[in-house]
């Protein structure tokens, strides 16, 4: 038998999983149809979509606002107060809004009313009760009923909130389908984030180019490499020929072989005689995520990749440590 504490806390989930089950009844096509109506006047007017809300629903107000900015719909947050003091004027006739209320009568969003500049047909409710003054203000309403709160007063907007926050979540997912919003569009609004980096991101992007790059020609000795990467202490160093085409590469680990075989006469040996003729490289144009994908998805992981373009000339290195350091995983 389960605690009283864990009781409470598991009926908090089961009331508020249950609120927005029985919601999914209450939306009709028609009230799809009327969004899609909505969402055709916003592309063709260019306007924005406006969420307004007071408390706790003035939070869940922001989050979907930044929640549609982040698909590409500009929206943002109007606060009833503020908009009475100045605010009013960032609304625009062509804007849709969208008020949050539980109660269906927040005096903040009644006094604000009578200066609405956006037509009845696009301001959206999503009302705990459908039959209000703020009901009357709205073309389309979403249900957002509940039949108590999860607080164990009954008090705190908990199962209320949530509802809210579920339905707004359900508009702008369905706003993504009506978009056809693609992972690569998406990512244009996230350049800073890891889906961002991992559509976006390209290897010309974390490269170190080839002016910092340690290169030699072929004929050029072991002991040169040896310099040439303690002055660019990339991990490898880029074997080409005059016109800058890329022959083959030699890393650390060619240097320490050619040491154990041969100690006294290793620093004389020809870059030629040592070096992978035979490595792969990457485009500049490639996304890092195909780069760390060719360095990890292999028997043995390498450390450095050369950089070439499609005429093979040597771009640059791109490394492993520097695509992790973009918080990259494979």
């Amino acid at each position: 038998m389960e605690n009283s504490n864990s009781q409470i806390f598991k009926d908090v989930l089961r009331l508020e999983a249950k609120a927005i089950e029985d919601s999914i009844d209450k939306i009709t096509e028609g009230q799809i149809n009327k969004l899609s109506e909505i969402y055709d006047r916003l592309a063709i007017s260019g306007g924005s979509l406006v969420f307004c809300g007071v408390g706790k629903s003035g939070m869940i107000a922001n989050k979907l606002a930044s929640t549609f900015s982040s698909l590409g719909l500009p929206s943002w947050f109007l606060h009833p107060v503020e908009a009475l003091h100045g605010d009013l004027g960032r609304l625009m006739s062509k804007d849709a809004l969208v008020l949050i209320s539980k109660s269906g009568g927040t005096e903040e969003i009644l006094k604000l009313a009578p200066f609405l500049k956006t037509d009845k047909e696009s301001i959206i409710g999503l009302l705990g009760q459908v039959n209000s003054k703020i009901g009357e203000l709205c073309g389309l309403i979403f249900n957002c009923e509940v039949a108590k709160e999860a607080c164990i007063n009954n008090q705190a907007p908990t199962t209320s909130s949530t509802l809210a926050l579920a339905m707004g979540d359900a508009m702008a997912v369905f706003y993504e389908d009506y978009v056809k919003l693609s992972k690569e569009n998406f990512a244009i609004n996230h350049p800073g984030g890891l889906l961002g980096k991992v559509l976006k991101l390209q290897v010309k992007d974390v490269m170190t180019s080839a002016v910092n790059c340690p290169t030699l020609n072929e004929e050029q000795l072991l002991k040169d490499a040896i310099l040439a990467m303690t002055q660019y202490p990339l991990g490898g160093c880029a074997i080409c020929n005059n016109d800058l085409m890329l022959l083959g590469i030699i890393v650390e680990g060619d240097i320490r072989r050619t040491f154990s075989k041969d100690k006294n006469e290793g620093l004389e040996t020809k870059i030629k005689e040592v070096m992978n003729d035979t490595p792969l490289f990457v485009s500049p144009d490639s996304l890092a995520i195909e780069a760390l994908r060719m360095m990890e998805n292999r028997k043995s992981e390498i450390q450095i990749l050369p950089v070439v373009n499609k005429d093979n000339i040597f771009q640059g290195f791109v490394r492993l440590h520097d695509l992790l350091k973009e918080g990259f995983k494979s």
